[in-house]
């Protein structure tokens, strides 16, 4: 019909030939579908590829990581690659969003990673994920590569997650061209910076609440009284936070009630940004504004920052009598908590 010539076989063959830097932490396989990109990544990679993981159908996604982790390492990587709602922590893999479970899925190949010290490749790198979620998720995946010094290869078809990944190497086995190079400015080794992330933030109400109520880490409940701001990327919702007043006999002031930036932005540090853009609005009327969390990489971030002062070190927060049992269920007795100022 369409004239083609028959043969005994057919085939298609890719001519290799690249040196990887001696130092590097992510690298990039990409082109176009039926390039050859898994035939090459697999030839080169093959004891890497990660992701036939077998997940427990009734546990917690917990239940799932390398044992040799401890709970407070699986958390840490669940946040660090933007999965960053214990709600959903409890949950078995199989419910959980796509975008979900590229999360998870990515947090789990790093685990492995940091366990036997080995490359990590992911084929098919954020094919079944919207390309929100898979910019953003990319540049916390990278992230967390780096901090722990591993060494993780995708091979996708979207060269959108390229400046967010921000590779230290890339080939196109389409074109035979391999790409890697030194950014002098920094001393760091990198083709790419990842782009900056414009956000509007805009005053709203109680409406935009329930959007972001199944996310916060402790409590659904958003105080009648609170002022309410909201955050867009993209004129998506992103993020939103809440103020009280704070009664005080000599220092009254504000403090921060709610923080929530939802999962498909989580892990670039969009939550932050969103609690101190609106911290500031209260600062400048001169009284104090102040927040209390247990949520451990917000306590880590802060504790770094040159824009808060930690009022209370990390700790269990003890009470008594009638007005303390009224408020036990969102009183701090059982999980460490940090104030800030």
């Amino acid at each position: 019909m369409f004239d083609v010539e028959p043969h005994a076989s057919s085939c298609q063959e890719w001519d290799v030939d690249f040196e990887l830097p001696g130092k590097w932490n992510v690298g990039v396989i990409v082109g176009p579908s039926g390039s050859g990109k898994t035939t090459v990544a697999r030839e080169l990679f093959g004891d890497a590829v990660a992701g036939n993981f077998q997940w427990p159908t009734d546990n917690s996604i917990l239940d799932g990581f390398p044992r040799e982790l401890g709970v407070r390492d699986v958390v840490g990587l669940l946040s660090s690659v933007g999965f960053s709602s214990p709600p959903a922590w409890v949950r078995p893999f199989h419910v959980l969003s796509n975008g979900q479970q590229f999360r998870v899925m990515l947090a789990r190949t790093l685990a492995e990673a940091i366990v036997d010290g080995k490359p990590k490749l992911v084929d098919e790198y954020s094919s079944v994920v919207d390309r929100t979620v898979a910019r953003i998720g990319s540049a916390a995946v990278a992230k967390t590569v780096r901090q722990n010094n591993l060494r993780f290869i995708a091979v996708t078809c979207h060269y959108d997650v390229l400046d967010w990944l921000e590779p230290d190497w890339v080939y196109e086995p389409h074109t035979a061209r391999f790409q890697t190079a030194v950014d002098l400015s920094s001393g760091r080794e990198g083709l790419r910076r990842r782009p900056p992330i414009e956000m509007e933030i805009i005053r709203t109400d109680r409406t935009a609440w329930p959007a972001f109520k199944p996310h916060h880490y402790l409590s659904g409940n958003l105080h009648k009284a609170a002022a309410c701001f909201l955050g867009l990327i993209e004129k998506q919702p992103a993020a939103f936070t809440a103020v009280l007043p704070f009664p005080h006999p000599t220092r009254s002031g504000w403090r921060e009630h709610r923080t929530v930036c939802l999962p498909d932005f989580q892990g670039v540090g969009i939550g932050n940004a969103m609690s101190e853009f609106v911290a500031s609005l209260y600062k400048a009327t001169g009284r104090p504004y102040t927040s209390t969390t247990s949520h451990p990489a917000m306590i880590r971030h802060r504790a770094k920052s040159p824009l808060w002062r930690m009022s209370r070190a990390p700790g269990l927060v003890g009470g008594h009598g009638k007005r303390f049992n009224l408020m036990r269920k969102t009183s701090a007795i059982d999980r460490l908590t940090a104030g800030f100022e």
